[in-house]
Order: C-alpha cells, then sequence, then structure tokens
C-alpha cells in the first residue's frame, strides 16, 4: 500500500489510528480522531490507565467520563498495553513524555522504546508522527534510522512526521479542534499525508518545510513565554528592591497600544513544557559548542522564584516578630497552573520543601490534588475553613484556583504572601497583610 491508497483511507476514516502514551496529550488527541470518525488503538505502558480508559473512566481533567465510555460504546476507542496492535494500524502517533534527568539534561528513554516497539511492527503503507516535545533533529536521529533499518524506503514506503502538541491544559477556549496543527515531514509526501490525518480532526493545519522545523516551532513557542517570564520575574524582583508594586507596573505599561506584551511574575515555572522545553534546545546547542545566553539566564531567574518566596515568607513572618522555624504555613494552591490537577514542576514543591527544612509546620489545600509526595514526606490536603485560616501564622497563594472565596480568605487571615496578585480584587482595608513577589 502506497501514499495514495493510504491518503483514501484518511479521506474516507477507514484508517486505523494508534496513539502511544495516553497521557495529557495522548488520550485527548485519541478522543478527537474517535469523534472524528476513526477506529483508534491507545497504546499505554501504565496498565491502570489502559484500564480507566476501557472502563470509561478519566483520568485528565479536560476529558469527560462520559466522553469516553460513548466511544467505547461506538466502538471507535479502546485501550491496551500491547504494542502487537500496532501490526494493523494505518497511522501511529507517538505522544510519551519528555522530562529531565536529574542532572537537567534531556531524557528520551521514552521516544527510544517507544521507536524500538513502532520499528518492531512497522509496515508498507503506515504513517508514523512524533508528537512528543524534542529538540530538533530527533525525528531525523531516532526515529528514520529505525525505520529504514526495517527495510522501508521513508516517502514511499512508510511517512514520517513530527507534529508538536499545543495541548494547555485547563483551557476552556482553545482545545485540539481549534488550535492550529503545525506539520512537518520527512519528506513533501510524509508531509502531505500527516497533513490529512490532521486535517479530519483539526480546523487549520500548518504544514512546514521538514520535521526539523516542526520541531524547532514547539520550542520557540515555550522558550519565548518562559525567557519572557523570566524577564516578568526579573523585573518583579526589581520592583522588591525599590519597594514599588510589579502588578500596578504590568498593568500600566499594558495600556501602551503598541511595541509592548504583557507577561507575569509568580512562584516559579510548572508543568512539563516551560522549565523543559527551553533546556531540550540549549541542551542540543551545546552539541554545536554554541550557548543559549538568554536560556540560561530566564532559567536561572525562574528557578530561583521559589527560593525568593521563601525569603518573603521568611521576611513577613519576622515583622510579625515570629521565626520560620515553628511557624504554622499554609500553602494554598499546589498544582503548576489554575485549575488543574497537574503538579508537575510546580514551584509549590520547592517553596513547601524549603520551608520544612527551615522548621516551618507547612500543611497545604488544593481542591485539585488531594494528595501529594515531596521528597520522602507524604502529604493530604487539610479542609480549608475559618479556623485554619486565623491559626496559620502565614498563608502563601502559590497556585490561584478560581474556586478559592479570596474576600473570606482575606477576612479570616493576618497575614497573606500573595505570590498570584489573587487579591487584587479584595476591597481595603481588609483584615489580613498582604505581602507580594
Amino acid at each position: 500500500m502506497g501514499k495514495a491508497d493510504l491518503l483514501t483511507l484518511i479521506e474516507r476514516r477507514q484508517a486505523s489510528v494508534a496513539i502511544i502514551g495516553l497521557g495529557y496529550v495522548g488520550l485527548p488527541l485519541a478522543v478527537e480522531f474517535a469523534h472524528a470518525g476513526f477506529h483508534v488503538t491507545g497504546i499505554e505502558a501504565d496498565a491502570t490507565r489502559a484500564d480507566a480508559v476501557n472502563a470509561g473512566r478519566s483520568y485528565v481533567g479536560d476529558i469527560a467520563d462520559e466522553d469516553i465510555a460513548g466511544l467505547l460504546a461506538a466502538g471507535s476507542l479502546r485501550a491496551t498495553t500491547d504494542y502487537s496492535a500496532l501490526q494493523t494500524m494505518d497511522a501511529v502517533i507517538i505522544c510519551v513524555p519528555t522530562p529531565l534527568r536529574k542532572t537537567r539534561d534531556p531524557d528520551i528513554s521514552y521516544i527510544l522504546s517507544a521507536a524500538e516497539q513502532v520499528s518492531r511492527y512497522v509496515h508498507a503503507g503506515m504513517l508514523v508522527v512524533l508528537e512528543s516535545t524534542t529538540y530538533p533533529g530527533t525525528t531525523d536521529e531516532i526515529l528514520l534510522p529505525r525505520l529504514q533499518k526495517a527495510g522501508l524506503q521513508v516517502g514511499t514506503d512508510v511517512f514520517l512526521a513530527f507534529s508538536p502538541e499545543r495541548i494547555d491544559p485547563g483551557n476552556e477556549r482553545f482545545g485540539i479542534r481549534n488550535t492550529p496543527k503545525v506539520v512537518g515531514g520527512e519528506t513533501p509526501d510524509c508531509t502531505e499525508v500527516a497533513t490529512a490525518l490532521y486535517a479530519c480532526a483539526v480546523d487549520q493545519v500548518v504544514p512546514v518545510s521538514s520535521t526539523r522545523a516542526a520541531e524547532m516551532v514547539k520550542l520557540l513557542e515555550n522558550t519565548f513565554r518562559a525567557v519572557n517570564i523570566g524577564l516578568a520575574n526579573e523585573i518583579a524582583l526589581i520592583c522588591s528592591h525599590f519597594d514599588l508594586n510589579v502588578w500596578e507596573v504590568i498593568e500600566a505599561a499594558s495600556t501602551k497600544p503598541y511595541g509592548f506584551m504583557p507577561f507575569y511574575p509568580g512562584p516559579g515555572l510548572g508543568g512539563h513544557c516551560l522549565p523543559v522545553d527551553p533546556l531540550y534546545l540549549a541542551w542540543k546547542l551545546k552539541t554545536s559548542d554554541y550557548e543559549a545566553r538568554f536560556i540560561s539566564v530566564a532559567d536561572g531567574i525562574n528557578r530561583g522564584m521559589p527560593h525568593h518566596v521563601v525569603s518573603r515568607v521568611a521576611d513577613a513572618l519576622n515583622d510579625d516578630s515570629k521565626p520560620v522555624r515553628g511557624a504554622k504555613v499554609l500553602v494554598l494552591g499546589v498544582a503548576y497552573k489554575r485549575d488543574v490537577g497537574d503538579v508537575r514542576e510546580s514551584p509549590a514543591l520547592d517553596i513547601i520543601d524549603a520551608l520544612c527544612r527551615k522548621g516551618a509546620q507547612v500543611t497545604y489545600h488544593d481542591p485539585h490534588v488531594p494528595r501529594l509526595r515531596i521528597e520522602d514526606r507524604d502529604l493530604e490536603s487539610i479542609a480549608l475553613t475559618a479556623e485554619g485560616l486565623t491559626e496559620a501564622d502565614c498563608v502563601v497563594i502559590v497556585t490561584d484556583h478560581t474556586a478559592y472565596d479570596w474576600p473570606w480568605i482575606a477576612a479570616q487571615t493576618g497575614l497573606i504572601v500573595d505570590t498570584r496578585n489573587a487579591l487584587r480584587s479584595v476591597a481595603m482595608p481588609c483584615n489580613a497583610r498582604i505581602v507580594g513577589l
């Protein structure tokens, strides 16, 4: 089977699609392709996740149980841990994690594992797409030689492309369907086939000249944000030295109708993308003896923000003649962003760990994260009560979930360190002494 046959199957929604990795990227993608009329098989190494999908249960916040159950009933979606399912697939999309090692170097072991499995079952007429965020050249260097080793000609027998995921967990406005999809193929025919597949599930597909260009697009997007947030965080530190309100400064600067785009400071970067993706690019550049200086500086500033927050807590307690050791500190929100339950790379983890090491009695509340493990400590979200807020020596707002009643919280609390400007709408004066970044 060649390109024309595969394009016909795609056009008729008769192509069978496999998604390797059913995490926060893979599961929504699998659901979207199933809604588009394809028969989708999710391949997930974690048997608990595969069983959950097959039982109609979602573990991703943006996907409802009912959505999965309906697709299961229609026979459009299933999950398995068995990679041999790839033998009958027409398209395979790889959506596996790409974390950092403890040395802060890229860990592409999940891509390598998926590539090995695909190479075992690849066949003529198959489209293989990598979506995992990674450094430019990964598709060429990891996937391409493994497909060629199987004796298949890429661009003729089998089709290879990269299409960066653009999932924004918790975003109610933009999802897979209405977020433009960048696609870069190993050859023009590869791009054509991959574009045809994604066009069935996405409103707009943006073809680029190569897999490397597509890989670089994602890194530019997230490096742009990480660097500008780093600038905003440094401005927050500068404003702190000058005893200025950084939020007021940014709000006023935002009134300029041209030449300024507001970015906002916070307690540090979290999630899989922003703290990680720029370092993939920086690591790759080191192999060419090039230093990505903006990335390095921004990373240093952003990683230092949790320690700045801890210093603000210590100084605020000191102003109340209280030491950090023994102080009761309540952290509000431990997820990396508002209204999600994801704690990957969350600055709250570093903040809680540092406060505990200084002897503080730290508790937390998060409506989306019932349990949390930090180093060797297991924590559970406590009930948010007026008594608990009143008894806390300091409340630290790390994640500004919309479920929080900020005026009520401010009315019960004596001291608040607000790292998100969450209390901007609270009428003053209020009971709490509020300390910002």
